[in-house]
């Protein structure tokens, strides 16, 4: 007989969407409208839009795939990305258009808006792999809704406090996610996770599909550094995605000869590969404004790779055996080390650089408090949303329902017949 699930989907997930959806129409339908000074014919709109249909494959298809590496739990990774990515994008061009809603009663709709919007939704699909089949999909709605609640908060303060870029701020993400994703897997610890769950494994073909989505991401990732340098000179742009380029390509051959020295046969790891191969891509990002030549580009990716593989080998299990800290998509090296190695960099050109004594403290400084702010940040957010979810109205799955489609999945084959 089928196992029988609790009924959480339709007496908490269909109202909650109905809802959700219903009030973004309305903000839409009364505060929204699209920007028309835009050249539709011209180059600006052609780059944007391209930059646009990047970062969207990224979104919708890398992401999705990149988490379907659970043999039992392809269907949610990819059905629930999407549902979690098109929610949270109406939500972040709410957030990001509060300023400019507020002095012209107006949300402007560009293509800029929309860029900016999906790349604060990568930072709630780099939460959400955290609890990745821990949870039920209200939650994960829940989680994503908060996280990007918290990012762009984080990247008021930074503009307006630190006065720093909005391009800058805005690639602090990968701390920012990994960070909250974290705080948030912590506080919902379950006690037999020391213990891999039953169905917390992979298989040759959930391996494959999840790689897939990983080659999506590492193809698109030099457009994802550079969506936002679309008003700057293309000169700019194209220093952006050489040294994205550059840093991947040699993330991905240090994973490899790294997984390769750290197996006894001497054989590849495929989980390795899975996260350490977008370490460079992750990094050179974080650290971009700074990066001249493209060796500093090629070293960071080096450095990012390594640590990553590192990060993924040692820290995950020690994360969860020390630190009670189930880190289901390996979050913390993929994305959270890479991204403090990517900071370190950047601090360290960013002295380089200086003339004078008294301008390298006042840059240190300034920079230290880029980072303490987005930590305290995703750390606050990330604790509000834990003990949030801790409640008994979300109807957790249960432990032996972890990590299994059938919980929220209709499957025909397996139907009961009366």
């Amino acid at each position: 007989m089928a196992p029988q699930y609790a009924p959480s989907l339709r007496s908490r997930l269909g109202p909650l969407l109905f809802v959700l959806q219903t009030g973004f129409i309305l903000i839409f339908a009364f505060c929204a409208e699209v920007d028309s000074n835009v050249n539709v014919n011209g180059s600006t709109f052609k780059d944007s839009y391209t930059d646009f249909q990047d970062v969207n494959v990224m979104v919708m298809f890398g992401f999705g795939f990149m988490c379907t590496f659970l043999v039992r739990h392809g269907f949610s990774a990819v059905g629930f990305n999407l549902l979690v990515a098109t929610m949270t994008t109406q939500w972040a061009i709410i957030l990001n258009n509060v300023e400019s809603w507020y002095y012209s009663g107006k949300i402007r709709l560009n293509m800029r808006s929309l860029v900016v919007a999906e790349i604060c939704t990568v930072s709630a699909l780099v939460s959400i792999g955290a609890v990745l089949g821990k949870t039920n999909p209200v939650q994960l709605v829940f989680i994503a809704l908060l996280e990007v609640s918290g990012f762009v908060l984080n990247e008021w303060l930074l503009l307006n406090l630190l006065k720093v870029r909005p391009g800058n701020s805005m690639m602090l993400l990968h701390i920012f996610g990994a960070f909250f994703g974290l705080t948030v897997t912590w506080i919902l610890y379950r006690k037999d996770s020391e213990q891999r769950f039953e169905k917390e494994k992979a298989d040759h073909k959930s391996g494959l599909f999840s790689m897939l989505g990983t080659v999506f991401l590492w193809v698109f990732w030099p457009s994802f550094n550079s969506a936002l340098l679309s008003g700057r000179s293309p000169v700019r742009k194209l220093e952006c995605v050489c040294s994205s380029y550059l840093a991947l390509a040699v993330s991905a051959v240090t994973a490899a000869a790294v997984s390769v020295i750290f197996n006894p046969k001497g054989r590849f790891n495929l989980l390795h590969l899975q996260s350490c191969i977008l370490s460079g891509g992750v990094a050179i990002g974080v650290s971009m404004p700074v990066v001249l030549q493209p060796w500093e580009a090629m070293l960071i990716g080096f450095a990012a790779a390594i640590l990553s593989t590192f990060g993924f080998h040692l820290l995950q299990i020690h994360m969860l055996l020390a630190f009670q800290c189930h880190d289901t998509r390996a979050i913390l090296s993929t994305h959270g080390l890479p991204g403090l190695l990517g900071w370190l960099a950047h601090f360290i050109l960013l002295i380089r650089q200086c003339d004078d004594h008294t301008t390298a403290v006042r840059f240190a400084v300034f920079h230290i408090c880029t980072l303490l702010i987005t930590i305290t940040t995703s750390l606050s957010m990330g604790i509000l949303t834990g003990f949030l979810l801790k409640l008994k109205i979300w109807r957790t799955p249960q432990n032996k329902k972890c990590f299994d489609d059938q919980a929220f999945w209709e499957f025909p084959h397996l139907a009961v017949h009366k």
